[in-house]
C-alpha cells in the first residue's frame, strides 16, 4: 500500500472533520516544518519515528542508453527512520 499526499489528506480530512483543503494545508506544514528542523538537528516523533538529513557521497553514474559516465554531486537526503511501534503497525 503506498501513501501518497492525495491519501493522506483525504485521511485527515476525514478523521478532523474539515476540507480537503485545509488538511491539505495543514499536511503541507507539517512537512515543511519537519524538513527545516531536521536540517538543523534531529527531529524525533515519540512512537512514530525520527527524521535527519544525510549527505549522500559524490558517486559516478552512468547512462544505460549511451553508456556515458558523469559524476552525481554530494546532495542532502531527508531520511527516515521509523519506530519500533509503527514497524510493528505497519508488518
Amino acid at each position: 500500500m503506498n501513501f501518497n499526499k492525495k491519501y493522506l489528506t483525504r485521511g485527515i480530512a476525514k478523521n478532523a472533520n474539515i476540507n480537503i483543503e485545509d488538511s491539505r494545508l495543514i499536511l503541507e506544514s507539517f512537512l515543511s516544518l519537519v524538513k527545516n528542523r531536521s536540517k538543523i538537528s534531529i527531529v524525533k516523533l515519540s512512537s512514530f519515528g525520527t527524521f535527519s538529513f544525510k549527505k549522500s557521497p559524490t558517486r559516478i553514474g552512468r547512462n544505460p542508453k549511451t553508456k556515458e559516465s558523469y559524476i552525481i554531486p554530494t546532495m542532502d537526503k531527508l531520511n527516515f527512520r521509523p519506530s519500533n511501534i509503527t514497524k510493528k503497525r505497519f508488518n
